[in-house]
């Protein structure tokens, strides 16, 4: 972790300071000569080079901030000096190396809350320091966000924050920003602690990931401490409503959830619990959240986050560009400063001396998340965390276009260990935690916007149109001219009912319902075929990450030589197996295998199929043979566990047999 040996530190602080300066030093050698714009070696993002030099300026910024604040002062290596003079040279409209205002990038507009932020928390050592002419610049620079709107997603809290820094030292401010963006706001709150970061084409708020805790929890925080004042009350509520639920998405291992957009931020996930514990609003015991946050930066570090020149790579554990965004610059990844907020918090703040105590858990647990319609099931030895996913879906695309399913968001497993196969393939052609009806060409069906229909205890359930994409290189022709296009199916029901590391999985058919309300969305898509069938399920199980040589399988069963081991296995209508090997597009290793069953005929409407599907170690509660009865009902399916529970799913009276 530490390229200094002679420099380890002492104290639980003290290596988080010291990654600080680490970080730090390595990013400010891509500086340009007056530090402005700070350009790291990769890829562009779509705002352009000049906006990803802004990018790194202010993300690294921020993170110089909270080392300094939470220092008092104390900045041994100079870098607000650096950082001076780069405010001096961006907000010179004259200078060569001056940054893009909010008018010319609208990224500009996230890049300026981090400033805003930065200099807040450092304002005794380096605003109050600024001659008037500097300050003058700064606030018109900063101003132009002042009476732009648009906003629809976390992006209020960038103006949020910006308008209350230039309140606080005498700039413009709108009030009618602040209450339309309140009135945004609490149309994306959804409830126990959860926003949805937007809404669908349709208009549906169903967008979860971590931008509800690093985004739509932080900033309140950061908005406070910028006016001078105590976190609001209905936000200290929602803050730790939200906590008690994401510290069950962290592994014990310290491996946090593969889930969402953004992912390369790594460790800024952290940010909410370091907010939680700044706030005195953290259901955590003192020394548990700096215990979680250890655990987090130290399995991101062990696993190659921070690359050989010291910079912080486009990836999940080491470089892995494929999981980028087209809003992905080489600078992105400096986001993870946000996960380094516990800085704010003083040497002497007790989070940092106290024992992180023991986790009082359960070996394996399960438990119903209703706000994101999430399952999650842990299982402490192997240190994995499981989400069964029935409420997100995430960001699918406008309507009628042709458009994948989303692997970041629409699969129905997500985990802290695996990844669905992130190639043009692997989208194209899902399979890995994934329920399709395949055509008669045997593609895959993709999901669309899911409806939850049902989650509690150990059963969720939820439902989709679902399409096919048919690709300038499949055999279909498309009917409409174009590179691409979609041809429409019937509605899929899924439901998981989830028994220890155990997941039943069930699925059935049943004709797509008439569109009960026109509207915009509905119509666009109404310009697509739709498919007639027949169909055939299939059930893909959860992928194995594995290099060449280090794993072995038989059937719809794979494993690893640690004992991970991955299956699935047909309990009615899924007589088919197999294994399928995916190169190049896991982020944990050099492939993936995933198992999976598929019908032997037709399915029919209404007749449901069911898999048994797992992920875990032999040893540590995984039993291949624990198969339950499955019993169908007018209107229910009653599942029958060898240890003599029992669930019920509901299913609306759809199934037949």
């Amino acid at each position: 972790m530490y390229r200094d040996a002679a420099a380890t530190p002492t104290t639980a602080r003290d290596r988080w300071q010291q990654l600080a300066d680490e970080l730090l030093q390595a990013a400010g050698a891509h500086a340009s000569p007056s530090g402005s714009l700070i350009t790291l070696p990769g890829p562009v993002s779509a705002s352009g080079r000049w906006s990803d030099g802004l990018e790194g300026f202010a993300r690294t910024f921020l993170l110089a901030a909270f080392r300094v604040r939470g220092a008092d002062g104390a900045d041994p290596s100079g870098v607000l000096e650096r950082y001076a003079r780069g405010l001096v040279a961006g907000t010179d409209a004259a200078s060569p190396e001056r940054w893009p205002t909010i008018a010319e990038r609208r990224q500009a507009v996230v890049e300026a809350a981090s400033v805003a932020i930065a200099l807040s928390e450092t304002r005794p050592w380096l605003w109050d320091r600024l001659d008037d002419a500097v300050q003058s610049r700064v606030v018109e620079w900063l101003g132009g966000v002042v009476g732009t709107s648009g906003y629809t997603n976390n992006w209020i809290w960038f103006q949020n924050v910006i308008e209350a820094f230039l309140g606080s030292v005498g700039g413009p401010w709108k009030q009618d920003d602040l209450d339309r963006n309140t009135e945004i706001q609490e149309s994306l709150y959804i409830g126990d602690g959860w926003y949805s970061d937007g809404s669908g084409p349709d208009g549906v708020r169903r967008s979860f990931d971590y931008y509800a805790g690093w985004a739509w929890h932080v900033y309140p925080l950061l908005h406070a401490r910028i006016r001078g004042v105590e976190l609001e009350e209905l936000h200290r509520e929602r803050l730790r409503a939200f906590l008690d639920q994401a510290r069950d998405l962290v592994g014990s291992h310290g491996d946090p959830l593969f889930q969402g957009r953004s992912l390369t931020y790594r460790f800024a996930m952290l940010a909410p619990f370091w907010a939680g514990t700044l706030a005195g609003a953290t259901p955590l015991e003192t020394g548990a959240t700096r215990g979680l946050a250890d655990s987090v930066l130290d399995r991101f570090l062990s696993a190659g986050s921070v690359d050989d020149r010291g910079l912080l790579s486009i990836g999940w554990h080491r470089e892995f560009p494929p999981i980028r965004q087209v809003y992905t610059g080489s600078s992105s990844p400096y986001w993870a400063s946000k996960g380094m907020l516990g800085l704010l918090l003083p040497p002497e703040h007790p989070e940092w001396s106290a024992s992180a105590p023991a986790p009082d858990r359960p070996a394996v647990s399960v438990r119903a998340l209703p706000a994101p319609g999430w399952l999650v099931v842990r299982s402490e030895q192997d240190g994995i965390v499981r989400v069964l996913n029935h409420g997100s879906d995430g960001f699918r695309g406008p309507a009628g276009a042709p458009r994948a399913d989303n692997p970041f968001y629409q699969r129905l497993g997500y985990s802290s260990s695996t990844s669905p196969a992130l190639t043009r393939a692997g989208v194209g052609r899902p399979l890995e935690s994934h329920v399709a009806l395949l055509d008669a060409g045997g593609y895959p069906s993709h999901r669309d916007a899911i409806e939850p229909v049902h989650v509690g205890g150990r059963v969720a359930v939820s439902r989709s149109r679902v399409h096919w994409l048919d690709s300038g290189t499949d055999a279909a022709p498309a009917d409409v001219a174009g590179w691409a296009s979609l041809r429409r199916g019937p509605r899929v029901t899924v439901a998981s009912v989830a028994n220890g590391v155990h997941e039943l999985r069930l699925a059935w058919w049943s004709p797509a319902p008439p569109v009960a309300t026109p509207s915009a969305s509905a119509d666009a898509d109404s310009v697509w075929p739709v498919d007639e069938g027949p169909w055939t399920f299939r059930v893909g199980g959860w992928p194995l990450p594995v290099d060449a040589g280090q794993w072995a399988g038989e059937g719809a069963k794979a494993w690893r030589a640690d004992g991970l081991t991955t299956a699935v296995r047909g309990v009615r209508g899924l007589a088919e197996t197999g294994l399928d090997r995916r190169e190049d597009g896991d982020p944990f290793a050099s492939g993936a295998v995933t198992p999976w069953v598929a019908g032997a005929e037709p399915a029919h409407r209404g007749h449901i199929v069911a898999a048994l599907v797992t992920l875990g170690a032999v040893g540590a509660g995984l039993d291949l043979a624990f198969v339950p009865a499955v019993e169908i009902e007018s209107d229910s399916i009653v599942v029958r566990w060898p240890d003599g529970t029992v669930d019920v799913v509901p299913t609306d009276g759809e199934v037949i047999g």
